[in-house]
C-alpha cells in the first residue's frame, strides 16, 4: 500500500473517531438534558415551596423532614414518568402529555393562587369542605377568573415547554419503553390516594398536596370517604317551652339586625358626626348605644347564627344546637308576632334545613326575592328592603323580627348605580392592590347600609316603630391580609371576630336603670351570646321560670343588667354543626384572647387586646398560660 493511500485511511480513521466522539458527546449531552427535563417539575415545585414556606420547612422536626423528602420523591416520580411517557409517538404519549400539562399547571398554579389568597395550600381537609360547597367554590372562582388564569398561565407555558422538550429528546429511534410509559397515567392517579402529612405542618410539596386533595374530592363524590368530620346544619326541632308570660317593664318590640362579614372598623357602632363608613344608619340612629369591644365567638356564618339564635357557646353539642329553643321560639311562646326576613341564600351549605321548622309568622329568603339569587351574596338587598318596607304594617305588636343581610359576603355586591364613595375601588385579589379591594368591600358596606337605613326608617315612621328597640351586629368580620389571611373562617384574629354592635332604643322603651346599664357596657368586652340574652330580656322573658331548663346553655349576659364578673368563653370555627377547613380554636376572657390555628402557626398565641389591638405581640404570661390550659381542657387537644 502506498504512503499516500495509507495516509488517506489514517485520515478517515481520525475523522471517524472524531465523529464518534462528537456523537458520543451529543448522546451524553442528550442524556443529561433528558434527565434535567424529567427532574425539572419536581425541582420547580421545591423552589416554589421554599419561596412561600422556607422558614417553616427549615424548622420542621426531622421526622417531618423525612416525610417531606418522600413527598418530593413522589413529585419526581409522577411528573418524571409523565414526561417520559410523553416521548412516545402514540396515543399513550399524547395522553401523558395532556395529563402532565393539565396536572402540573393546576397543581402548582392552583396552589400558588390559593396560597396568595389564604397563606395556606389547598389540602384534603379543604377539598372535603368544598365538596359540600361546590356551587360556592365555582362561584367564587368565576368572579376572579382573570386572576386565576393569570397565575396559571406561566405554569401552563412551562408545562408545554417541558413536554415539547421531552418529546424532542425522547422521541428518536429508541422511544420510551411501553410498559414503563404505560405506568405513568396509573402512577398519576395513584398519587391522588397516597397518604401525606397534609395537616400541620403540611410535610409535603404543594403539588403532591394538590393531588392528594383531588383524590379526597373524588372519594367524597363516590361516597367512599368518611366525612364524619365534615358536618353541616341539618333539620332542627326545638324543644317545647312551657307557658311564657312576657313581663317587660315597658311595652316594646324587638328588631334584631344581623349583618354579614362587616368588621368592626368598617362601620360606626356609635354615632360620629363625620362617619363615612356607614353614613345612613349613623345619621338615622343618632342616639344609639355602641358596643365598642364586641366580638363574635367565631368567624363562620353558620356558627354565629346558631350562637345568636340559641344563646349557646359555639362548642355546644349538636343536640344543643339543633334542639335548644331559638329566639323565635321564646318570642312565639310569649305571644309575639315573629318574622325572619333575609337576603341570605339558604341553599348555601344546607342552611335551609336549619330554618325548615322555624315556624315564624312572616318569612322571606333570597330565592323568594330572586330565584337566581347568588349562592354567596344572596339576593340584592334592594329587593329585601322593598319587601320589608311593604310588610312592616302587617306585624301585630308585640313583635320580634330578625332581619338578616348578606350582600357584604365575598365577593361583595357593589352596584354601579349605588354609592361608591371609597376610591380607587376594584375587585382584585392582587396583594399589590389590597387597598382597592378594601375600598370595593367598603362600598358594599355603604350600599348595604343605605338599604338598612331605608328599612329601619320605614319602621320608625310607624307608630309601632316608636316602641321598637333595634339590636345590630354582624355575624363575623373579614380579613384583608391583616395577618396574611383574606376572607373569613380561617382564624380568630380580631379582623375576623371583632364586629360592630349597637342597641338603639327610642325614648320610653328602656327604664332608666336599663339604659344606664347599657351605657356601662359600651367599652366593656361583650359577645354574641350577650345580645341573645339582651333580646330575651327586652321581651321581658329573662326571669321567666320556664327558662330555667334552658339557662345552662344560655352563656350570655343581658346588657340591660349590671356588669358581672369576667367569663371565659370558648371561640372556634370548628363546631358540632360546622366543620372547618383549617382547625382553629381558643378562649377569651376579658381583654385576653388565646387561640391556635393550622397549618402554619406553631403553638398557641395570646394577646392583650387593650394594650395590643393589632395582635402583634404573642404573650407568655400566667394569664395566658391559664387560658391555654382552659382551651386544652375544653377542646382536648391543640389544632392539628
Amino acid at each position: 500500500m502506498s504512503v499516500s493511500r495509507l495516509s488517506f485511511f489514517r485520515y478517515l480513521g481520525r475523522r471517524g473517531a472524531a465523529r464518534a466522539r462528537a456523537m458520543g458527546d451529543w448522546f451524553a449531552r442528550r442524556k443529561l438534558s433528558t434527565r434535567l427535563v424529567l427532574c425539572a417539575p419536581a425541582v420547580i415545585a421545591l423552589i416554589i415551596d421554599a419561596f412561600y414556606r422556607g422558614p417553616h420547612l427549615w424548622q420542621m422536626r426531622p421526622s417531618y423532614k423525612g416525610l417531606y423528602l418522600l413527598a418530593w420523591l413522589e413529585s419526581c416520580l409522577v411528573w418524571g414518568l409523565l414526561l417520559y411517557a410523553a416521548g412516545r409517538r402514540s396515543w399513550l404519549g399524547h395522553l401523558s402529555s395532556v395529563l402532565f400539562v393539565a396536572g402540573f399547571t393546576l397543581a402548582l398554579g392552583g396552589q400558588v393562587y390559593f396560597f396568595d389568597q389564604y397563606s395556606a395550600y389547598l389540602t384534603q381537609d379543604l377539598t372535603l369542605f368544598a365538596a359540600n360547597l361546590t356551587e360556592s367554590v365555582i362561584n367564587q372562582l368565576a368572579v376572579d377568573i382573570t386572576g386565576y388564569l393569570a397565575v396559571n398561565a406561566p405554569f401552563l407555558l412551562v408545562a408545554i415547554g417541558l413536554t415539547v422538550a421531552a418529546r424532542t429528546l425522547l422521541g428518536g429511534q429508541q422511544p420510551p419503553r411501553r410498559r414503563l410509559a404505560l405506568s405513568a397515567p396509573l402512577v398519576f392517579v395513584a398519587c391522588w390516594f397516597v397518604p401525606l402529612k397534609f395537616r400541620a405542618p403540611q410535610a409535603a410539596t404543594p403539588d403532591t398536596l394538590y393531588l392528594n386533595a383531588m383524590g379526597a374530592y373524588v372519594r367524597s363524590q363516590l361516597g367512599v370517604t368518611d366525612q364524619s368530620r365534615q358536618v353541616r346544619p341539618h333539620t332542627r326541632q326545638s324543644k317545647a317551652i312551657g307557658p311564657l308570660k312576657a313581663a317587660p317593664p315597658v311595652a316594646r318590640n324587638v328588631l334584631f339586625v344581623l349583618g354579614e362579614s362587616v368588621r368592626a372598623d368598617a362601620a360606626c357602632s356609635k354615632y360620629e358626626p363625620r362617619c363615612s363608613l356607614t353614613p345612613h344608619t349613623n345619621a338615622l340612629l343618632r342616639h344609639r348605644h355602641g358596643l365598642l369591644q364586641h366580638r363574635a365567638l367565631d368567624s363562620t356564618t353558620a356558627i354565629s347564627v346558631a350562637v345568636l339564635w340559641t344563646g349557646a357557646a359555639p362548642t355546644a353539642s349538636d343536640d344543643v344546637m339543633h334542639t335548644s329553643p331559638l329566639l323565635f321560639d321564646y318570642a312565639k311562646a310569649a305571644g309575639f308576632t315573629t318574622a325572619y326576613w333575609t337576603s341570605q341564600n339558604l341553599f348555601f351549605a344546607n342552611s335551609h334545613l336549619f330554618v325548615e321548622n322555624l315556624g315564624v309568622d312572616h318569612f322571606v329568603s333570597a330565592t323568594q326575592l330572586d330565584m337566581n339569587a347568588d349562592i354567596d351574596m344572596g339576593a340584592d338587598e334592594a329587593l329585601l328592603a322593598e319587601h320589608v318596607v311593604q310588610h312592616w304594617g302587617e306585624l301585630e305588636e308585640p313583635f320580634f323580627v330578625m332581619l338578616h343581610t348578606s350582600n357584604v359576603h365575598y365577593p361583595y355586591l357593589v352596584r354601579n348605580e349605588g354609592e361608591r364613595p371609597f376610591q380607587p375601588a376594584e375587585f382584585t385579589k392582587s396583594p399589590d392592590e389590597l387597598s382597592k379591594l378594601r375600598n370595593y368591600y367598603q362600598n358594599a358596606v355603604v350600599q348595604q347600609d343605605a338599604h338598612l337605613a331605608r328599612m329601619i326608617a320605614a319602621l320608625r315612621a310607624t307608630d309601632a316603630g316608636k316602641r321598637t328597640v333595634v339590636i345590630y351586629t354582624s355575624d363575623h368580620g373579614e380579613a384583608f391580609r391583616d395577618h396574611n389571611q383574606l376572607g373569613h373562617t380561617f382564624s380568630l384574629f380580631d379582623e375576623e371576630v371583632k364586629v360592630p354592635a349597637f342597641v338603639d332604643a327610642p325614648a320610653g322603651t328602656l327604664t332608666a336603670a336599663e339604659r344606664a346599664n347599657l351605657v356601662g357596657h359600651e367599652s366593656e368586652f361583650t359577645f354574641h351570646p350577650d345580645l341573645t340574652a339582651t333580646a330575651i330580656d327586652l321581651m321581658g322573658l329573662w326571669d321567666a321560670p320556664a327558662l330555667a331548663e334552658f339557662k345552662p346553655h344560655l352563656v350570655g349576659h343581658s346588657l340591660l343588667r349590671p356588669k358581672e364578673a369576667e367569663r371565659t368563653l370558648p371561640m372556634t370555627n370548628c363546631a358540632s354543626l360546622w366543620s372547618c377547613a383549617f382547625e382553629n380554636w381558643g378562649v377569651m376572657r376579658g381583654r385576653h384572647k388565646v387561640f391556635a390555628r393550622t397549618p402554619y402557626d406553631t403553638g398557641w398565641q395570646c394577646f392583650d387586646l387593650v394594650a395590643d389591638p393589632g395582635e402583634t405581640t404573642n404573650l407568655d404570661t400566667p394569664e395566658c398560660r391559664g387560658l391555654v390550659a382552659h382551651a386544652l381542657e375544653l377542646q382536648g387537644r391543640a389544632p392539628l
